[in-house]
């Protein structure tokens, strides 16, 4: 029975060794919110955003990925095609660390330690949260810091192309949507109370913001050989 266990982990290694590489790089591209102040495009980067990113390519079709993206979010009313909006004319800019974490899913498999290029289309998905601070727009219109900050947990959403046509750089694009479980990135839920109004704009639905550009990994590991996991 031992002898009998320990084919059956050779076997099953022998399967998920195939693709296990790391790769280590770097984000490049825009951001864009979406929510209660400022245009309602859903892909329109208006401020450049930049980050550092890490797979594991656990399998031939899925990697573990953690991120680390640097932002400054925008929202302009003169920006969107709403007139009521355009009337209010509300703006803001908000500075925005977000970390993410999760798994990414390859249509094609991406098997590294073959030598040959390869190209596929993926999803991925998981948990991020975003430390951001929080401000509040007065009686008058004009953006007041409230001299706190929050953290903006969410899903994120991401589409993307890649291939390694590059070598051992793997070069990417991807347009990856935020869904956050708050709606204070655009001050239109203060927590500040003496001078600020009510909640506006539509407190049912939460913030959204976009990241659209490219990445650039650099792959590096040797195959490696009996994994049992």
């Amino acid at each position: 029975m031992r002898y009998l266990t320990i084919v059956l982990l050779l076997f099953l290694s022998s399967h998920f060794c195939q693709s296990q590489t790391h790769e280590l790089g770097v984000f490049l591209g825009g951001s864009n919110f979406i929510g209660d102040v400022g245009s309602t495009k859903y892909i329109a980067p208006n401020k450049p955003a930049i980050g550092a990113l890490y797979k594991w390519n656990r399998s031939p079709r899925h990697a573990f990925r953690i991120s680390v993206t640097y932002t400054e979010l925008e929202g302009k009313d003169s920006k969107s095609d709403d007139p009521r909006r355009q009337q209010r004319d509300y703006s803001f800019t908000n500075k925005l660390i977000e970390a993410s974490a999760g798994l990414e899913f390859t249509f094609f498999d991406w098997d590294l330690h073959d030598g040959r290029i390869k190209a596929t289309p993926y999803l991925y998905s998981g948990i991020a949260v975003g430390y951001h601070d929080n401000f509040y727009f007065n009686r008058l219109g004009i953006k007041k810091d409230e001299n706190t900050s929050s953290l903006a947990y969410g899903i994120p959403m991401v589409l993307g192309f890649k291939t390694n046509v590059l070598g051992n750089l793997i070069i990417a694009a991807e347009i990856g949507a935020r869904y956050t479980f708050s709606d204070e990135l655009d001050g239109s839920v203060p927590d500040y109370d003496n001078e600020a109004p009510v909640a506006f704009g539509n407190t049912n639905n939460n913030d959204w913001y976009m990241f659209t550009g490219i990445t650039l990994t650099y792959t590096f590991g040797k195959k490696p050989c009996f994994c049992v996991f």
